[in-house]
This record gives structure tokens, C-alpha cells and sequence, in this order.
């Protein structure tokens, strides 16, 4: 497994990406880097994927609590940029199935359930966790 790898995150709330971060680690991610904001992230990852000597992140997360379409509007504004350099956008999020479809229509590769709960909350990053781990490796599923 390439442990250079590392899962980038777009987060309106820096307390919010720091427990994440920790929770994304603790569960098995190999490097988590806060990429900011939307705004933040959207210059920083243009800057990374138009850079081929850069080492661009497994996985983008996108979790984006600004306003009810914040998650969308930002997945949309990034879809051209991400899909041609092969780079997946998951979302997490609390939606109801409208939204989720809007997301995945969008570009998001996948929509997590956002819990406040802390049990399902590590449950969810554990799902992340492996989600990056399957479509690095699609090898390894069921083994």
C-alpha cells in the first residue's frame, strides 16, 4: 500500500475537521490534510491536481455544513478539475434521499451518513476508511 497516499478534507469548521481528522486516523487513514474551506480548498486543490509533480490526495471529503447546499455547490464547482485527474469526492452529510441523488449525480462517489452520536460517528469513518481502501485496491474486496 502507498503510505505517501493521504485523504484530503474540506470542512467550514476547523473543531469539526480536527475530531475527523482524529477519527479518520484512528480508524486506519494513512494522513488526513485539511484543506480548508470551500473557498480555501478550491484554490488548493486546483493548485494541487494542475500540478503533476504534486502528490495529489487518494480521496477528497467534503463536509461542508455553510448552508443546506454548500456540499453541492462545491462537489459541482470542483467536477471537471477532479474527474480528469482521477480523483474521488465523497460527502458527508445528513440528507435525505433527494439530496443524496442530487450529490451523487453531482459527482460525489459516495454520501456518508454525518452522526452525532459517537459510536456511529467512528462507524461512519470506518466505512470512509475503507471506502479509500477499496477503490485503491478493488482487489481487496472480500478478502
Amino acid at each position: 500500500m502507498d503510505y505517501a497516499s493521504f485523504v484530503a478534507l474540506i470542512d467550514d469548521d476547523e473543531h469539526s475537521a480536527h475530531l475527523l481528522t482524529r477519527t479518520l486516523v484512528g480508524q486506519g487513514a494513512h494522513g488526513v490534510q485539511f484543506y480548508g474551506d470551500a473557498a480555501q480548498a478550491r484554490l488548493r486543490l486546483q493548485a494541487v491536481l494542475n500540478d503533476p509533480t504534486a502528490t495529489w490526495p487518494s480521496l477528497i471529503i467534503v463536509d461542508l455544513k455553510e448552508h443546506s447546499g454548500a456540499n453541492l455547490e462545491f462537489i459541482t464547482s470542483i467536477r471537471q478539475l477532479t474527474r480528469q485527474n482521477g480523483v474521488s469526492v465523497v460527502v458527508l452529510a445528513k440528507t435525505d434521499e433527494f439530496a443524496r441523488q442530487a450529490l451523487l449525480a453531482s459527482g460525489a462517489a459516495a454520501v456518508f451518513e454525518r452522526h452525532a452520536e459517537r459510536d456511529a460517528y467512528h462507524r461512519t469513518a470506518a466505512e470512509i476508511v475503507e471506502f479509500v481502501t477499496l477503490e485503491r485496491r478493488p482487489e481487496a474486496v472480500g478478502m
